[in-house]
C-alpha cells in the first residue's frame, strides 16, 4: 500500500518541475526502480492513473527501468550479481557482503510539452 504515498510524491515533484518549466503537458515518466526494492510497478502505474486526472500530468505514460542486484565481497572485492537465493561470493564463499545496486528508486527524467 505504500505505493499510494510513493505516486503522490512522484506527482507532486512531477507538477513542481511542470511548472517551473512552463510546460503545458507532461508526456512521459521515467523511473528507476532497483530489484530489491519493494515497489510494484502496477500498483504505482494503477495509482498514477487515477490521481493524474485532470491535472498536468494525466495520460502521461510511466517508464520503469528495473536494475539488477550489484554485490561486492568486503572480503575479495569481487562484484557479483547473485544467482538463485544466496548471496554468498561465488569466488571465495565470503557471505561479507555490499550491496552496491538494487536498492533504488528514483525519478530520472521527466519529458515534457510546452
Amino acid at each position: 500500500m505504500h505505493e499510494l504515498a510513493v505516486t503522490e510524491n512522484i506527482l507532486e515533484i512531477v507538477k513542481t518541475h511542470a511548472e517551473r518549466a512552463n510546460a503545458k503537458k507532461v508526456t512521459d515518466i521515467f523511473l528507476v526502480i532497483g530489484q530489491l526494492s519493494s515497489i510494484v510497478d502496477d500498483s504505482v502505474q494503477f495509482y498514477w492513473d487515477l490521481m493524474t486526472e485532470e491535472t498536468i500530468a494525466e495520460g502521461a505514460k510511466l517508464h520503469f527501468r528495473r536494475l539488477p542486484i550489484l554485490i561486492q565481497c568486503k572480503d575479495c572485492k569481487n562484484s557479483y550479481t547473485p544467482q538463485g537465493a544466496s548471496l554468498a561470493c561465488p569466488l571465495c564463499m565470503s557471505e561479507k557482503i555490499t550491496i552496491v545496486q538494487g536498492e533504488e528508486f528514483y525519478l530520472e527524467a521527466i519529458d515534457i510539452d510546452k
